[in-house]
């Protein structure tokens, strides 16, 4: 039994990066299935640090902007909206070039917080970053979204 509430839909997902940061830093979402939701995001020039290596804070823009997509999904969007609490990453391997792929997948979700557990991979399957993202759920009228 799949855990979404709206069913996915990977071309209108990438269509809500329009002028966004995921735009801007090319994260695309890749696939779903009944309980993860998989996007990457290049690694060149615009998510390096000084030193040529991807951004810590990059990796935590896909983490978070593949987890509140996830949750997104999981709610009734007629009657609430989800909004970043808290995130924290573990930077584990430093990379370079290609793109790094996330996968979110829930360890709690309930009715007013989201927990995501998301792993971000290399080219080569190789973990770089794992992180760990809590959604509020917020009923609409609560300082609604002006999107």
């Amino acid at each position: 039994m799949s855990l979404w509430r709206t069913t996915p839909n990977i071309e209108q997902l990438n269509a809500f990066q329009k002028n966004t940061i995921g735009e801007l830093l090319d994260i695309r979402f890749e696939a779903v299935d009944d309980e993860s939701l998989t996007a990457s995001m290049v690694i060149d020039h615009r998510t390096h640090q000084p030193y040529g290596l991807l951004h810590g804070g990059a990796s935590v823009v896909l983490a978070e902007s593949v987890g509140s997509m996830a949750s997104f999904l999981c709610i009734d969007s007629s009657k609430f909206y989800c909004v970043g609490l808290e995130i924290n990453a573990n930077h584990l391997r430093g990379l370079r070039s290609g793109r790094v792929t996330a996968v979110a997948k829930p360890i709690h979700i309930g009715r007013t917080t989201h927990v995501w557990d998301i792993r971000l991979t290399s080219d080569e399957g190789k973990a770089s970053c794992v992180s760990r993202l809590t959604m509020a759920v917020v009923p609409l009228g609560e300082n609604p979204p002006t999107r």
